[in-house]
């Protein structure tokens, strides 16, 4: 099977974090792969923070160097399992980095690429080399994903903390340690604000490939039935305009027709990329926002860079790493304590740009 991108990043860091430094011909060697793509590779993962680029060689980034064992420092090694090291996962990341850096412990990162049925094989890697607690965000995308591939994780021989994952309630899973974002109250601050700008209430346009997609949907429902609201109509299924470009064209001809039947004024778009391709796509067919739609995306990745930047709901992605990676931390130096598990939500705030036609608030 052919190697992936992320895989190969997850290679690329492995080598430059063993070495403290490489040279970026040295890399294209030990990868296999050409000069060209290295230097391709580098420069998106420099630009991440991931790591540091000066004169043809790279270096593992100072702030993410683990200290020493001693004063201050805990020696530990850390693994973590991520399903992507970009868009959203890549500040999760960032964020765990910096918190193993504070902590004096050693992070070692493995990426599964949403494929869930990986997870279980790239963890043990991660034991193999040393890793004495984990951090897990499991490749999960589909409702049946964490019953098919997560019973492993459960039975894992070192402290666990889930990230970004909610597993059914009474579930094995749902006994270990977690650290989540509340996409239900991100869902409720983008509801709430679109209605007290006087729009009824707004539409739903979201994917339903992720357990950030799913938590939003049902965070939707849940935002309705809180502020009295009915849909006003039913939710519209969106998916990449670079994989299916037919349904997507067909997901912004809803919306269209919604806005011009005066259905809904307002809708909310998971995620940022969707929402952007669709603002564009709407202004092709005489949709301008925010004139005739006041829009808010969910993610809050590359929102700001629409041309009318866009009002996002921002899940606190980086504080979720850091957080998770105090916690685990925490964890190992209580090992056989009789402590509880916790379970830490964090709520993501709303950025408020031009996209709904308010004011942004000043800085």
């Amino acid at each position: 099977m052919r190697e992936s991108a992320a895989e190969r990043h997850d290679r690329l860091l492995g080598l430059v974090r063993e070495r403290g430094s490489a040279r970026v011909s040295d890399l294209a060697s030990q990868l296999g792969v050409s000069p060209v793509t290295v230097r391709r590779d580098v420069e998106e993962l420099a630009g991440r923070g991931l790591l540091d680029r000066v004169h043809g060689s790279v270096s593992w980034p100072q702030d993410a160097t683990p200290a020493a064992a001693g004063p201050g420092g805990t020696g530990l090694v850390l693994g973590m399992l991520a399903p992507s090291s970009t868009y959203y996962f890549a500040e999760v990341i960032r964020g765990a980095h910096e918190a193993a850096a504070r902590a004096g412990a050693r992070l070692i990162l493995r990426i599964s690429d949403y494929r869930p049925q990986e997870d279980h094989a790239r963890t043990e890697g991660l034991l193999s080399a040393g890793a004495e607690g984990l951090l897990v965000a499991p490749g999960w995308q589909h409702p049946g994903d964490p019953a098919a591939f997560g019973g492993w994780i459960a039975s894992l021989p070192v402290p666990t903390v889930l990230l970004e994952r909610r597993p059914t309630a009474g579930s094995p899973l749902d006994g270990l340690d977690r650290v989540c974002s509340d996409h239900a109250h991100g869902v409720l601050l983008a509801v709430r604000h679109l209605v007290d700008l006087g729009h009824g209430a707004p539409l739903l346009m979201a994917r339903a490939d992720s357990p950030t997609a799913v938590a939003v949907r049902s965070g939707y429902e849940e935002a309705l039935a809180v502020l009295g609201l009915r849909a006003p109509q039913d939710v519209i299924d969106s998916v990449p305009a670079e994989l299916a470009s037919d349904a997507f064209e067909q997901a912004v001809q809803a919306l269209r027709e919604a806005v011009h039947s005066g259905v809904a004024t307002a809708a909310l778009i998971h995620n940022d990329v969707d929402a952007i391709q669709v603002v564009q796509r709407l202004a092709e067919l005489g949709v301008r926002v925010p004139d005739d739609l006041a829009l808010i995306a969910y993610d809050d990745e590359v929102a700001a860079l629409a041309d009318t930047p866009l009002t996002a709901v921002a899940p606190p992605k980086r504080e979720v790493g850091r957080h998770a990676t105090e916690l685990l931390v925490e964890r190992l130096g209580h090992q056989g304590a009789d402590t509880p598990r916790r379970h830490l939500t964090l709520l993501p705030q709303l950025r408020v740009r031009d996209s709904c036609g308010a004011p942004s608030p000043r800085p």
